[in-house]
């Protein structure tokens, strides 16, 4: 009898590890001894003078937390810039039920965490967020790129640029509009190398990433943590969708009690699930 396999199975896995996963982009752009590729992506999406970038500090991924009960955060990529801006790079492949909130709390928190008791008000720096999503979030226009601040919605006026979202949604992407933002995007998008290729030959700071990746992409052992990593993901996207269906709250419990029993942990549950970090150690005992 002859076995039927699909020429599914029988793909040759893609020469190149996929820049959306969230490990693999630490690698590129949240490397403290190379901030170059950062710098160039942040210059081509955000409104900040070139001479902010001539001093960029990686700061610790992880959210101060104020109390015992805060929800721990925890960021892709986080940085300070010389003037000491803080600017927040995210990367979302699913649209998560809370998204919106998780982000204005993460933004929020990177406010808070600027001052001490004591200190002035008036030395908090703008927070910036910049959320890739590799979704339609923003139903409301076509835009790949939508930029968020505090205004008056009959005026316009803005009231402080202290806070600001900017949304960057792949799906989106319309063809080349020469903008070197677009060469970023597509780059993040890629699905084959010779769509990689184009994009190195066009622009010489993404060729420069591009070689990173494909060195990256080369190496076992960065292999084996971003196959974990996107199957950590679908697993515990698998286990969301089922924990609606049994009760949202028991359900999530039920992630946090299998992530446990795999060894995943406390932190990245309470990332995933939502749950706080005391419920999460509070199922351990039980």
């Amino acid at each position: 009898m002859l076995s039927v396999i699909s020429s599914k199975c029988l793909a040759m896995p893609k020469p190149f590890l996929s820049p959306l996963n969230d490990a693999v982009f630490k690698m590129l752009f949240g490397d403290s001894r190379d901030v170059e590729p950062l710098t160039n992506f942040l210059k081509s999406a955000l409104s900040i003078p070139a001479e902010d970038y001539e001093e960029v500090t990686l700061a610790d991924p992880h959210l101060a937390r104020e109390g015992w009960d805060d929800k721990l955060g925890i960021l892709d990529v986080k940085l300070k810039t010389r003037s000491g801006r803080v600017i927040d790079v995210e990367i979302q492949v699913s649209n998560q039920r809370d998204l919106r909130q998780r982000i204005v709390f993460y933004l929020a928190k990177m406010v808070t965490e600027q001052i001490g008791e004591g200190e002035r008000y008036q030395t908090i720096q703008p927070a910036i967020c910049i959320l890739i999503a590799d979704f339609t979030l923003i139903e409301e226009n076509s835009s790949y790129h939508n930029r968020y601040r505090l205004h008056d919605a009959q005026s316009g006026s803005e009231f402080t640029d202290l806070l600001e979202i900017n949304t960057l949604e792949l799906p989106k992407l319309p063809k080349d509009d020469g903008t070197t933002l677009w060469d970023w995007m597509g780059f993040l998008k890629a699905e084959s190398k010779e769509e990689l290729d184009m994009l190195a030959e066009k622009n010489p700071e993404v060729k420069k990433v591009v070689a990173k990746l494909m060195t990256l992409s080369e190496d076992e052992r960065t292999r084996m943590l971003a196959e974990s990593r996107d199957k950590m993901r679908w697993d515990m996207d698998s286990r969301e969708r089922a924990a609606r269906e049994e009760g949202l709250e028991k359900g999530l419990e039920k992630v946090a009690r299998n992530a446990l029993k795999r060894g995943d942990s406390i932190e990245d549950i309470a990332e995933l699930t939502g749950l706080s970090i005391e419920k999460i150690q509070a199922l351990m005992l039980h």
